[in-house]
């Protein structure tokens, strides 16, 4: 694995970055971007050049080249598709430049719309575990969705 760290991702309408203390963001977050083994990128709309989500690695399993992501965004920029091409852009990052092997990540299984975020860049559905998840509302059953590398040239 190689520890690259959170470097500067650009897409069509989104600029993937590290965090900076400007964005109000935890004190604790800006300083681990010096271990190149942390993945946090703000997601900075390129039309307003206001951050509007994050996307991260919430688990790195190196002995294995995994990660496990995590994303959210403000609500007002839900259902255009940025989120899909935050993620997908992440994922090529993590698999090219990273060297990752497998990305996983999961959702509540009342939360489809996040599966269909996960499909729309790439991954698999894997399966659910049943109550073994917890959010706001409780226990919940966790669906979870993966790409392996290989997955890409098929």
């Amino acid at each position: 694995m190689n520890k690259a760290g959170t470097q500067r991702i650009e897409t069509d309408r989104l600029i993937l970055r590290r965090f900076r203390s400007e964005d109000a963001v935890l004190a604790d977050w800006v300083p681990r971007y010096e271990d190149g083994g942390y993945f946090n990128w703000a997601m900075e709309y390129k039309n307003t050049g206001k951050v509007i989500g994050n996307i991260s690695v919430v688990r790195l399993i190196e002995s294995i080249d995994a990660a496990e992501m995590g994303y959210c965004m403000s609500r007002a920029y839900w259902g255009q598709g940025l989120m899909p091409e935050a993620l997908k852009a992440v994922m090529d990052y993590l698999f090219d430049t990273v060297g990752l092997n497998r990305i996983a990540a999961c959702h509540d299984a009342n939360n489809p719309k996040s599966g269909r975020v996960m499909e729309k860049a790439g991954m698999k559905l894997e399966g659910i575990l049943r109550a073994a998840g917890k959010n706001n509302l409780g226990i919940c059953d966790d669906v979870w969705h993966a790409m392996l590398r290989s997955d890409r040239k098929k």
